[in-house]
């Protein structure tokens, strides 16, 4: 009776799912549709999934309109900068506070977690005059400063949880045979926080990416612009769009992140149990 309760709840799971991904799915896959159909198709009054007549016009209309390889450049040196510089922080932090948990360290955690609810708004206007002290204003070490704050408290909460589902008996294990602090950290320990810091890089990159306000606030010359704000220049007056050229651009601008996740999956569960293994 059991068997054939589970069956129709298990095949539930699988419809839920399904719809899920059906729901995630959709957007980018009528971005991709729109970047590749001709502009008679896109004012046509009963749109199809699949393009008549698929062209590129539309990605050779936006390289020509906007800069979007200097964009792209700008956004990928923030987002590798911000995301190396909040994973180094982060995991020395992290194992701290996982590994001596005192009053003050609750403290911080709860404090962590309650600062990713600062809504952008509150912050800009302190980090803009904290930068501008600085004369980092309308630079992209400016804005990589901001997506380091900005990432660190969740990039650090993560890693703190990483840490602590690595088991104390096994770094005690070593410090038995003979192996130092230091060894122990980079021999057993390192590894098996490997796949919670890919994890934490690949959040902070993709956060990086896809960030636009503090990107269009702090960044004036044309020059040093992200491609998020880039792409608002496909916007024309009074909401108008083009919209060919903006679908072809978007879809260029999600590429990065999915080949990032694609190349790194793997290696995330990859390395889970590699250092429990005493050779």
């Amino acid at each position: 009776m059991s068997l054939r309760t589970s069956r129709p709840a298990r095949a539930g799971q699988y419809l839920a799912l399904l719809c899920y991904l059906v729901f995630l799915a959709f957007p980018f896959l009528w971005l991709i549709s729109t970047a590749f159909k001709p502009a008679p198709e896109l004012g046509s009054l009963h749109p199809t999934w699949i393009p008549e007549n698929p062209t590129l016009d539309n990605f050779r209309q936006a390289f020509d309109e906007q800069p979007l390889l200097r964009a792209a450049a700008n956004s990928l040196v923030a987002a590798l900068s911000a995301g190396l510089i909040a994973v180094v922080i982060a995991t020395p932090m992290a194992y701290v506070m996982a590994r001596h948990r005192t009053r003050l360290s609750t403290a911080a955690t709860g404090w962590v977690v309650i600062s990713q609810a600062f809504p952008f708004v509150l912050l800009i206007i302190p980090l803009f005059l904290v930068l501008k002290n600085l004369h980092l204003i309308n630079t992209l070490w400016g804005l990589i400063m901001v997506y380091v704050v900005w990432a660190l408290p969740f990039a650090l909460w993560m890693l703190v949880g990483y840490v602590r589902a690595v088991p104390p008996e096994l770094e005690e294990a070593a410090a038995v045979d003979g192996a130092g602090r230091l060894r122990t950290l980079v021999s057993v320990t390192a590894p098996l926080l490997a796949p919670g810091i890919v994890a934490t890089a690949l959040f902070a990159f993709i956060t990086a990416w896809n960030e636009f306000f503090f990107a269009l606030v702090l960044l004036k010359t044309p020059e040093k612009q992200t491609l998020p704000v880039v792409l608002t220049h496909f916007l024309g007056a009074e909401g108008a769009s083009d919209l060919g050229p903006l679908a072809a651009a978007a879809f260029l601008a999600t590429l990065p992140s999915l080949v990032l996740f694609a190349v790194i999956q793997r290696r995330i569960t990859g390395g889970m149990l590699a250092g429990a293994v005493k050779s």
